[in-house]
């Protein structure tokens, strides 16, 4: 197994930065895992980190075997007694049961169960259960039938949202503003598939106004504690124009959601969600996320997510001043009520560099230059890298993420795009306007 991985021109054998400690399998591969791995490095709990399938640019031991090869991940960790906690980060693992596999096992695993990560598996799901337990969220209607998802769409008021009931890569949400738009989508999705299964069923919800937050928590089943908010940025360009993507960058955290609006949102949806999936019978362990549109003071959930979103986790753990490692046993073990988790009052953002023509077709293979030249005061989180003559070369849509913490969003800001004009690599694209609305 080649322990060598390449940082810009500079070579790091893993085996000369090794500390003693219990090793760990982060499964995944993108800017979120590195963040974790950033983070959980420094815990002196933690030994060597394992990565399946982790990329060039991870500092993790790469084991070759991808984030939904589950038996491939359930014989590694059986045959590596070294390793004590896999970290299950991804959506899809998690919607095929892989915590479930590990904890049956005899292993630890940090996420959610699969009957608990339905939440994020299933949209329909998600908008029945907050109907069920009264937590607030848009009007809607789910099919599994496509003339009737068109009936629904003709006689609805607009402007409304088409998703695809499954897991899309985020991208799988389109804004109608006319019936046509909305007979379109529903064909895109149920019909033409362009989602795959994700669309075998649609729900149609209620455009909802107003901003848009992330929050996320650490729950044990019965406990949580709240991260520091966030804002996503969705869309491809400037101006929140273009199409869907995983994330084009994220600030944390986020200004107008005031202390007040926090206490409501843990009240009236937070509280309720913990102990909805208790009544449920499948408590939730894990990373719980909340979309949420605020709207004055009533937010209300877009979306849940069921596990770290990206690339929020890139602005919002650099800000973690407790250890990780901690959190995830107290959070296995439910005793998170027990602990303190702290955190930073400095502003963080970071800007995502991704691959001309994503979220659409883009090429691979080119060479990335400049990440030597960078300052000390900026993090780099890597993506869709791979190994090339010199460093790194691109191999994915989100390339990487250049994040920086300050005392002011304007200071981090300008750390993050004055290191930005360093990099360089063909068909390289990024938003200009990230954290824009902080100014």
């Amino acid at each position: 197994m080649d322990k060598k991985i390449t940082y810009g021109s500079r070579y790091i054998d893993l085996r000369e930065i090794k500390s003693d400690g219990d090793d760990v399998l982060i499964v995944g591969g993108g800017g979120r895992e590195h963040a974790i791995v950033k983070k959980l490095r420094e815990s002196a709990r933690v030994g060597d980190i394992y990565g399946a399938p982790g990329n060039a640019g991870m500092d993790v031991i790469e084991t070759g075997i991808g984030a939904t090869e589950i038996d491939k991940i359930l014989r590694f960790v059986s045959t590596h007694d070294n390793i004590k906690l896999t970290v299950v980060a991804p959506d899809d693992p998690l919607s095929m049961g892989l915590v479930d596999k590990l904890a049956a096992a005899g292993h630890r695993a940090f996420g959610p169960t699969k009957a608990a990560a339905k939440l994020e598996w299933s949209k329909a799901y998600a908008k029945a259960f907050m109907k069920k337990y009264g937590i607030p969220t848009a009007d809607y209607g789910a099919f599994t039938d496509i003339e009737k998802a068109k009936a629904f769409a003709k006689n609805g008021a607009l402007p409304v949202v088409v998703k695809a009931d499954g897991l899309a890569l985020g991208k799988g949400v389109i804004i109608c503003n006319t019936r046509e738009e909305a007979l379109a989508a529903i064909d895109e999705i149920m019909h033409d598939k362009k989602f795959g299964a994700a669309g075998n069923e649609v729900v149609i919800e209620q455009f909802l106004t107003g901003y848009e937050v992330s929050l996320l928590a650490f729950v044990d089943g019965q406990h949580y504690k709240l991260m520091p908010t966030s804002c996503d940025h969705k869309r491809a360009l400037d101006g929140d124009k273009g199409l869907n993507t995983g994330g084009m960058g994220a600030y944390a955290p986020c200004p107008a959601f005031t202390r007040e609006l926090l206490e409501v949102t843990a009240k009236t949806i937070v509280e309720p969600t913990v102990n909805g999936m208790i009544s449920e019978g499948a408590p939730f362990k894990g990373v719980l996320y909340f979309g949420l549109m605020v709207d004055g003071d009533t937010p209300r959930v877009l979306e849940y997510n069921a596990r770290f979103g990206d690339p929020e986790t890139q602005s919002v753990l650099p800000l973690l001043r407790s250890d990780l490692y901690e959190i995830f046993d107290a959070v296995i073990d439910g005793t998170l009520d027990g602990i303190d988790i702290e955190w930073s009052d400095k502003k963080s953002i970071n800007v995502v560099l991704a691959s001309g023509g994503y979220p659409l077709g883009y090429k691979k293979g080119c060479e990335i230059s400049g990440l030597d030249k960078l300052d000390n005061n900026v993090d780099v989180y890597f993506a869709g890298v791979s190994r090339g003559e010199n460093g790194f070369k691109t191999n994915g849509g989100r390339v990487l993420c250049v994040q920086a913490m300050a005392d002011t969003f304007a200071q981090a800001k300008k750390y993050v795009y004055d290191n930005i004009a360093k990099i360089e690599f063909d068909d390289c694209f990024y938003r200009k306007d990230i954290g824009s609305k902080l100014n």
